[in-house]
């Protein structure tokens, strides 16, 4: 698989990240394009823009790339015929290889009814050919920012969901230990009282 990577420079910063959101590691992209020169030329780009880049020329290819190698983005083309892109959305979802990763489509700017497929079949994202690629990059930063807070979230919730059934359990521990020393309080009164009266009894048989 091609990795494309470019180190940054100390002290470096994209002017067209002042004010967009920002996340502290590199992002890993797969771009999924049966045209070699698209890919290398979207490669190139991202991969100048800051991305760890790994190219597929088909869905399957990118099923058997993503065992070994999870990515936060997955950059699809509408265009795919081996194994089209929806169906390729449908199976690496269905792998679970890349849990959270986000899918973005791109088709032509003419080709609407392939971005109204696309984001029916629950892509995040959908972007036109020609790419402007400002644009695509905020907007790839934009969708791993907001996975994140959601996967954070989400993490959240299921640490609050355990503490609740944790608790759920000692309460029940506790209700079950009340029961307990309620029935041998029972108990003790029963006896204290079948000892009164057998004292009672005792007392009368005297006199």
């Amino acid at each position: 698989m091609q990795i494309f990577r470019r180190s940054q420079r100390n002290g470096t910063r994209n002017p067209m990240d002042e004010g967009a959101p920002r996340i502290e590691r590199r992002l890993r992209i797969l771009i999924v394009d049966e045209n070699p020169m698209a890919r290398a030329v979207i490669a190139r780009r991202l991969s100048h823009l800051g991305y760890d880049v790994g190219l597929a020329e088909n869905g399957l290819t990118a099923l058997s790339l993503l065992i070994t190698r999870p990515v936060d983005i997955i950059l699809l083309d509408m265009g795919l015929t081996m194994l089209p892109a929806v169906a390729t959305m449908d199976k690496i979802r269905a792998s679970a290889l890349s849990p959270h990763a986000c899918f973005v489509t791109m088709a032509g700017r003419l080709e609407r009814p392939l971005a109204v497929e696309a984001l029916a079949a629950g892509a995040d994202d959908h972007i036109a050919k020609p790419l402007d690629f400002d644009l695509l990059d905020a907007r790839l930063r934009h969708l791993c920012v907001r996975a994140e807070e959601v996967g954070a979230l989400n993490r959240h919730n299921a640490e609050l969901d355990a503490r609740i059934a944790r608790r759920a359990v000692e309460l029940g521990e506790t209700r079950e230990a009340l029961n307990e020393l309620q029935a041998d309080r029972a108990r003790l009164v029963s006896s204290i009282q079948a000892l009164h009266d057998e004292i009672a009894r005792l007392n009368a048989a005297r006199h």
